[in-house]
């Protein structure tokens, strides 16, 4: 790296509102952001034609308005089995959430769930596995586990 890369670079840049460090490469970095996993992050670094080794502390303001701008319009860009809310059951269209909307949409749907008293409502509610996993002997973590045994009578006299 020569001098005058090493001014430019910065020590943390903000995208889509998470730190990243600088010294990181782009494709790592977009790894950080809530709903942005490898595949994805390889996406947004092809369509803003960009080398994903690159490492983020060099972005430009410009490059990284282009990345959000990117994200934030993710859709137009790959296809309906890559987005992480397809079919809403509000609206009936396909999103893809990042950040704090992906975490409020999940808390959400859990809640609703529980409202309506569905089963995987009344196994969130529990604290119980909700996909069908076996109970006898996983996710005992916190109840009491065995079994409880008297206490010993002292023995009658003969």
């Amino acid at each position: 790296m020569s001098t005058k890369q090493a001014e430019q670079m910065r020590g943390i840049i903000r995208i889509a509102g998470v730190d990243m460090k600088g010294d990181k490469k782009i494709y790592v970095s977009l790894q950080r952001i809530k709903g942005v996993g490898p595949s994805m992050a390889n996406v947004v670094c092809k369509v803003a034609k960009m080398d994903r080794n690159r490492k983020a502390g060099t972005l430009t303001d410009d490059e990284i308005k282009n990345i959000e701008k990117i994200l934030s319009n993710i859709k137009e860009y790959v296809p309906t089995w890559m987005l992480n809310r397809r079919n809403d059951p509000e609206t009936g269209e396909n999103y893809h959430l990042i950040t704090s909307n992906l975490k409020f949409t999940h808390e959400s749907d859990i809640k609703k769930m529980i409202e309506r008293r569905t089963y995987k409502g009344v196994r969130h509610a529990y604290g119980l596995p909700v996909r069908g996993q076996r109970t006898r002997s996983s996710f005992r973590k916190g109840k009491s586990v065995g079994v409880v045994r008297k206490k010993q009578q002292p023995g009658k006299k003969k």
